[in-house]
C-alpha cells in the first residue's frame, strides 16, 4: 500500500510528511468502535487533545495542508475519527476568527486539549445551503443576548459543551456562543453512518455575541473557507481505502480460472479509481498550498476540490463495492462501512449542486 506517497510533492514541506506519518501511527494505536458514536467521539477528541493533534484545527493561524492530511489519514483508517477532529475545528474556527480575548482564553484552550467539544450549528430545516433563510432571532434584553429558533444536522449535537450558533439581530444575521446547558439537543437524527447528530433548540436560550452584529454570514463563510477544502482531504483518505481494499479483493477473489484481477474489465475500474484519486489529490491539495501560501482568494479553488473530491470518492467506493460482490454489501466489510460514510460529504459544507453555483460565479465575475 502506498497511500502516503503523494505527500512527497511539492505542495508539502517535511513537517508534513512527519506529520502524515505520526497521525497514521496514532490512529493505529487507537481503536474506534463504531457502535458507540457517542463515547467513542468524547475519547478520540480527549486523545487527539493529549496527542497535541487538536492544535492543528484549534489554531489562530490553521494550516490547511495539515488539516486536510489529517483528515485523509484519520479517514483511511476511521470516519469517526475523521468526525472527531474536523468537528472540534470546525465549531471552534469562529471563535478564532472573530472572538474577543476573553472568549478565546475561555474556550479555545479547552477545545485544543479536547476539554470542550465544539458544535458548529448553522443549518436549519428549512435554511441548509440557503444560509441567508435562516429564521432564528436574538433579541438584548437587559444586556443579555437571548436566542430562539431551531438548527438541525448539527455535528456533535448532543455530546457538545458549546455551540457556535447563528441568530438574526436588527444589524442582520449574527454569531453567538451559547453554551450546552442553554441548548435542547436532545432530538437526535440517525445517520446512516452513525455520528452524534441532533436537531437543537433554542428556547430564550442565553448566549454571548461573539464578533460584531450583523456580521453573522460573512463570519460563517470566512470558516467554512478553511475548512472546506479539508472536507476534499477527508474524501481522499476514504477513496485510498477503498481503492487499497479493491486491489487487495482484484487480486486474491479467484473466478473464471484466474483472478478478479486478470480481467480487463476489473483492470479497467482500478485504472478509472486510481486515475480519479490522483486528479481530485492534485485540485485538493493545490486549493490547501494556495490558501496557506498565498493571499490570493480561493473561493473557486476549494469548490472545485470539494466537488471534485467528494464526487470521485463517491464513484470509487461505489466501484470498491462492485468488486467485492455480494460480499460488498454485508454489514462489518471495509467498503460496506466506507460506502455508508462517503455519501454524506457530497452534502455537508456545501453540496456538490452549491460548489458547482460557486464555481461559475468566480468563472463569470
Amino acid at each position: 500500500m502506498q497511500r502516503f506517497e503523494h505527500y512527497d510533492w511539492p505542495f508539502f514541506e517535511e513537517r508534513h510528511r512527519r506529520l502524515a506519518s505520526e497521525a497514521d501511527a496514532w490512529i493505529r494505536a487507537n481503536a474506534v468502535d463504531e457502535e458507540e458514536p457517542d463515547s467513542t467521539c468524547r475519547a478520540l477528541v480527549r486523545k487527539l487533545g493529549a496527542a497535541r493533534l487538536l492544535d492543528h484545527c484549534v489554531s489562530a493561524a490553521p494550516d490547511v495542508r495539515s488539516i486536510a492530511l489529517l483528515r485523509e489519514v484519520f479517514a483511511y483508517h476511521h470516519g469517526l475519527a475523521d468526525f472527531a477532529f474536523a468537528m472540534q475545528g470546525l465549531g471552534s474556527g469562529p471563535i478564532v476568527l472573530a472572538g474577543t480575548e476573553a472568549q478565546k482564553k475561555a474556550w479555545l484552550p479547552k477545545a485544543a486539549r479536547g476539554e470542550a467539544i465544539a458544535a458548529f450549528a448553522l443549518s436549519e430545516p428549512e435554511a441548509g445551503s440557503d444560509v441567508a433563510a435562516s429564521s432564528s432571532v436574538a433579541r438584548k434584553e437587559n444586556g443579555v443576548w437571548r436566542i430562539t429558533g431551531t438548527k438541525t444536522w448539527i455535528s456533535n449535537g448532543g455530546i457538545a459543551d458549546f455551540y457556535v450558533t447563528f441568530a438574526r439581530t436588527d444589524e442582520g444575521l449574527s454569531a453567538f456562543i451559547v453554551e450546552a446547558p442553554e441548548a435542547d439537543a436532545s432530538e437526535r437524527i440517525d445517520l446512516i453512518a452513525p455520528h452524534p447528530m441532533s436537531t437543537v433548540k433554542f428556547r430564550d436560550a442565553r448566549g454571548e455575541l461573539l464578533g460584531e452584529a450583523g456580521q453573522g454570514f460573512k463570519l460563517a463563510m470566512r470558516n467554512l473557507d478553511v475548512f472546506r477544502t479539508t472536507v476534499a482531504g477527508a474524501a481522499l483518505g476514504f477513496a485510498r481505502r477503498a481503492l487499497d481494499e479493491a486491489l487487495a479483493r482484484a487480486k486474491d477473489r479467484r473466478m473464471f480460472g484466474g483472478r478478479l484481477a486478470d480481467l480487463q474489465i476489473t483492470q479497467a475500474k482500478l485504472a478509472d479509481m486510481a486515475t480519479g484519486i490522483e486528479s481530485a489529490a492534485l485540485l485538493t491539495y493545490k486549493s490547501a498550498w494556495k490558501k496557506d501560501t498565498t493571499e490570493l482568494r480561493t473561493t473557486r479553488d476549494s469548490a472545485m476540490a470539494k466537488m471534485q473530491a467528494t464526487e470521485t470518492a463517491q464513484s470509487v467506493v461505489d466501484a470498491a463495492v462492485q468488486i467485492f460482490g455480494g460480499l460488498g454489501v454485508t454489514r462489518g466489510q471495509m467498503v460496506e462501512r466506507l460506502y455508508r460514510e462517503v455519501r454524506a460529504l457530497r452534502i455537508y459544507e456545501g453540496a456538490t449542486e452549491v460548489q458547482k453555483v460557486v464555481i461559475a460565479r468566480q468563472l463569470l465575475r
